[in-house]
């Protein structure tokens, strides 16, 4: 499989048609596999909230656009933000196992790579941190 521009750009339609303002495309050969991987092109405007992964880190990869990753102490306070974007010198970052984040969209057509352990499970209610 190739990633290249036009699977980049058809994501990034994608997304800007969908409610949610970003759309996933799963890189893993089938659901069982014991990782996570997938690009996910995210639109300025997607609502993702502050969570946690409690059992794995988390990398993300800027692959075009900007973004900017927000982590939280346990009260929703901002304790660092940082900025993503190819043409930076910060292209992702990588999150600790437990560690409040979010991310935002700064650009239009954004779109990353995320990678975990695991098996995907939906987030529990308790690892969505509500203000």
């Amino acid at each position: 499989m190739k990633i290249d521009k036009n699977l980049l750009d058809d994501l990034s339609a994608r997304a800007s048609k969908n409610p949610r303002q970003r759309e996933a495309y799963d890189l893993r050969t089938s659901p069982e596999v014991a990782s996570q991987r997938m690009l996910n092109a995210i639109e300025p405007g997607t609502a993702l909230p502050i969570h946690r992964h409690r059992d794995t880190a988390e990398t993300i990869v800027v692959v075009r656009g900007k973004a900017e990753e927000l982590f939280y102490d346990d009260h929703g306070n901002i304790t660092e933000r940082i900025v993503m974007a190819p043409d930076t010198d910060c292209y992702g970052v990588h999150v600790e196992a437990g560690r409040w984040h979010s991310i935002v969209s700064l650009e239009p057509g954004t779109v990353i790579v995320e990678g975990k352990d695991g098996v995907y499970f939906p987030l529990a209610p308790e690892d969505i941190l509500t203000l």
